[in-house]
């Protein structure tokens, strides 16, 4: 490359600065060299004595993955991504016509980061970092999950049969290996009733709308005060919202109110919160047959009010990241709803640094 054409590539750079690139806020935000030594300690990269052609840097492949979730790109189109953008170039350290890193090593290091457990050992140690810089969780957490979709499977009653008896794919196809290899055994039908709700002339409010979804679940319990991701967990589509309570409950927030809707509300959760010195702000249900009380209701009015900034979350997920399950079983979509809780908690670092700037 000639020195004008230097220049040249220097200047677009400089102008894209000068537009306010996203990823040089993003990069001027997060303290990515902080999870250096939780990359290389949990991926266990050595010192390349041994030969053989050493890994990409693993903080540069760890923000390609940040970028691949906030953008909803599958592994082919993220690697066209990483050569076709500049901008994408320099926040991940490449050197244009240097080596970049192809679908199947993107793929590699993600699915190193689930296997060796790297990937929940960085988002705590995001966590640790927001607390250095005085984002202590406090005043409660809120709790509650979403659907996030998968491809549809398409299996006759037997195979359906054997799926719920809990057998593998290589048990249900072994003479069918590649169809084996693109069934998922671990996401779970459920049925998502919800929408605007409509009421008859009368004022009853009509039936809603119950819609099958495939999937898996994203459950999240976000602080009250900041808003970030402090406890996650991932499960089927059709598993109850009340079992994974006591997963969600992030102990090192200093008050004990604890907010979700009436799905979470049982006996046993309300004396596991009580004997953890916690508060049950929990929704209460309509009594069987029965009209909802007054002081019940405007009780729960008021818990929705404090509980609306979590359905926040998963917009912000679903909206700009495009929410979808792509991969096969609950440990690769466990990665992404990760990825997508990272991705989230960094937006949010950047809300609050920019509101503390301008404030």
């Amino acid at each position: 490359m000639n020195p004008e054409s230097l220049f040249s590539l220097s200047e677009h750079l400089e102008r894209l600065s000068k537009d306010g690139d996203p990823l040089e806020v993003l990069d001027a935000t997060i303290d990515f060299e902080y999870f250096r030594d939780w990359l290389v300690e949990g991926l266990g990269y050595g010192d390349g004595s041994k030969g053989g052609r050493p890994p990409f840097d693993p903080v540069s492949m760890f923000k390609v993955l940040i970028v691949q979730t906030q953008h909803n790109l599958s592994d082919a189109k993220m690697e066209f991504m990483i050569r076709d953008r500049l901008s994408w170039m320099r926040f991940f350290g490449f050197d244009l016509g240097g080596a970049m890193p192809d679908e199947n090593t993107i793929r590699h290091f993600r699915n190193r980061m689930t296997e060796t457990g790297t990937l929940k050992r960085v988002m705590k140690a995001f966590d640790w970092q927001l607390h250095k810089k005085g984002y202590i969780a406090m005043s409660g957490q809120i709790l509650d999950a979403t659907l996030v979709p998968a491809p549809k499977q398409r299996n006759n009653d037997g195979e359906k049969d054997a799926i719920k008896a809990g057998k593998t794919a290589e048990e249900i196809w072994p003479d069918e290996p590649n169809k084996a290899a693109q069934k998922d055994t671990d996401a779970r039908w459920t049925l998502k009733i919800g929408g605007k709700i409509r009421y008859r002339p009368d004022g009853t409010p009509l039936p809603q709308i119950a819609l099958p979804v495939f999937g898996y679940k994203s459950h999240i319990s976000i602080d009250r005060r900041f808003g970030f991701i402090r406890q996650a967990t991932v499960t089927s589509a059709s598993e109850a919202d009340g079992r994974q309570l006591k997963h969600l409950i992030d102990k090192q927030n200093t008050a004990g109110d604890v907010w979700a809707d009436s799905a979470y509300r049982s006996q046993k959760n309300e004396k596991w919160l009580s004997n953890n010195m916690m508060t049950s702000r929990i929704h209460r249900r309509k009594p069987a047959g029965k009209p909802m009380p007054q002081a019940t209701a405007r009780a729960n009015a008021k818990k929705s009010s404090i509980r609306a900034p979590i359905e926040h979350v998963f917009a912000h997920q679903k909206n700009r990241y495009g929410l979808f399950i792509r991969t096969i079983g609950i440990a690769r979509a466990e990665a992404k709803l990760i990825l997508a809780n990272l991705a989230y908690n960094f937006d949010r670092l950047i809300f609050h640094e920019r509101r503390m700037a301008t404030g």
